[in-house]
């Protein structure tokens, strides 16, 4: 067993005696490319989405080194038409560049990194000696002429020098020199039968081009036909909250909200596990190691991007052009680029119909709070602050208060839209209720009998507490709210829910820029 070479199948094996969802149809995938047009992938996703876990299982797959059949002989692979073809098949060359960045941390790291690989190969080919001075992609060509067999290379966390190094550096030179020499010469199709490279960032564009653009891109912008792979779906998440005895509801509400390509529902696979093996859930994106960066980020506000964070912490979408993108950290120069960073490190999702950004559920939620309080914006810290201290107002039926809470959220934040219009209240309101969102599920402007509700504030699951239905006005009165809550039967569209239901209706006067508050309890 080699370091880089002919590894074998023990780390996918350690894989396997864990909790395993069944991702193998990815091999499929994979296997239609070899030895194609389109036999280098690059498959990007962020932090704890499995990356890592997918590479391994590939080389398992793929490496002659090793009999893995019984590894996959249960998994949904197995019954794959082409699995036999493929199967330890070919020697894989395997490598985790985070290893060398640790390592290594100057202008020698590429040299290294070329140097190391080639004597691996050397030591598991013997009868092909090593030239002096000759480039690994030489030795490999050489290698293959003599074993007959093309090569197979999985790069895992292929980006981590484009994000240890600074851009337009000797060692990105050489790194990109290295990368096109490998993939992008003459020799190319004749050494590898396929190339796997998976990171966090697609590959880097170099003015106006990739830096190898004979590459088939997977990314949480474009995963095309990968989508499925990127985390876990409903159906999976359901099965593990079943045979682990946890709460579906409460996995979909931390971990789900990930609309990746044509798959409108993904969960973070990394915090459903971390969750089932703690047996609750809460935030474990902390963990994911970019959290500094996003401070950085967010705290650039470019083009306003304070105000986008904020309409998105108020459950609001936002407009994204991902297309300028250097897929370089070091290099985001718009507010565009900062977003779009933010969907590749998984602090937004991304709707590629729409083109539209957002917080995809709880987890990553209270984290871009973080980081928003980390950053000190004082107006939106404050009503985060506050939004306690309204929820109680309401709950406690103290109309002044609430409209005092309203007040200041309004001054607060008006500049998320137009400040003299009821969706702009609304907006603000739900970022005003910050505080709730830990017990109540908010949906904007919900079908009720002949219109639409403003925002209604469902309990979630055990929780002790009513329903909250609010109707937003503006120059009209806080009466004419509540009433136009019972002519148009908003409460009897929520027969199915069985709690007391709290009414709400705030009026917003322009002229003397105030609120006014009425609230009556229905019990049910």
């Amino acid at each position: 067993m080699g370091l880089y070479i002919n590894r074998g199948n023990e780390a996918f094996k350690s894989v396997l005696n864990g909790e395993y969802v069944d991702k193998s149809p990815l091999i499929s995938v994979v296997n239609k490319t070899l030895d194609t047009e389109f036999r280098f992938s690059c498959v990007t996703r962020c932090r704890r989405f499995g990356k890592s876990m997918a590479a391994k299982m590939l080389n398992a797959y793929y490496d002659q080194s090793c009999d893995s059949r019984s590894l996959f002989a249960d998994l949904q692979i197995a019954s794959d038409p082409d699995f036999d073809k493929h199967l330890n098949k070919y020697p894989v060359i395997y490598l985790d560049l985070s290893d060398f960045v640790t390592e290594i941390k100057d202008n020698t790291i590429v040299k290294v990194m070329q140097e190391t690989i080639k004597a691996d190969v050397h030591e598991a080919y013997p009868d092909v000696p090593v030239k002096e001075g000759e480039s690994l992609m030489n030795y490999l060509f050489r290698v293959k002429s003599t074993i007959s067999s093309k090569f197979i290379f999985i790069i895992d966390e292929w980006d981590a020098i484009c994000r240890e190094f600074e851009p337009q550096t000797k060692v990105m030179d050489d790194y990109v020199d290295w990368l096109r020499r490998m993939f992008k010469s003459g020799q190319t199709a004749d050494v590898f039968a396929g190339a796997y490279l998976t990171g966090i960032l697609p590959i880097k564009k170099y003015k106006t081009e990739s830096a190898l653009n004979n590459f088939i891109e997977y990314s949480m912008v474009e995963p095309r036909r990968m989508a499925r792979y990127f985390g876990f779906t409903k159906d999976e998440v359901r099965v593990l909250a079943s045979k682990h005895g946890m709460d579906f509801c409460d996995l979909e509400t931390w971990y789900d909200g990930y609309q990746i390509g044509d798959e409108p529902s993904m969960f973070n696979p990394n915090s459903v596990m971390q969750a089932i093996n703690a047996g609750r859930c809460r935030s474990f994106w902390g963990s994911t190691g970019a959290f500094g960066a996003v401070k950085d980020y967010i705290n650039m506000n470019y083009d306003g991007l304070k105000d986008d964070i904020l309409k998105m912490l108020g459950g609001g979408r936002c407009y994204v052009d991902p297309t300028g993108f250097q897929n370089d950290m070091s290099t985001v120069n718009s507010r565009d680029d900062v977003l779009t960073v933010l969907i590749h490190l998984g602090y937004l999702a991304f709707n590629w119909e729409k083109s539209k950004c957002y917080i995809p559920n709880k987890e990553v939620e209270s984290e871009m709070v973080n980081a928003v309080k980390e950053n000190r914006w004082g107006a939106l810290t404050m009503a985060l602050d506050r939004s306690r201290a309204l929820l109680d107002a309401v709950l406690e039926g103290d109309e002044q208060m609430v409209a005092q809470c309203v007040d200041l959220a309004h001054d607060d934040n008006t500049s998320i839209l137009s400040y003299n219009n009821e969706n702009s209240l609304a907006c603000v309101l739900s970022i005003a209720f910050y505080y709730a969102r830990g017990e109540y599920v908010f949906h904007r402007e919900l079908p009720t009998g002949k219109g639409f509700v403003d925002l209604v504030l469902l309990p979630r699951k055990n929780v002790a507490k009513p329903a909250l239905l609010l109707e937003l006005k503006c120059n009209a009165d806080a009466d004419a709210a509540i009433d136009q809550i019972r002519r148009r039967q908003y409460p009897a569209k929520l027969a199915d829910y069985t709690g007391d239901i709290i009414l709400v209706g705030i009026n917003y006067d322009k002229q003397t820029k105030q609120h006014t508050c009425r609230i009556e309890t229905l019990k049910r």
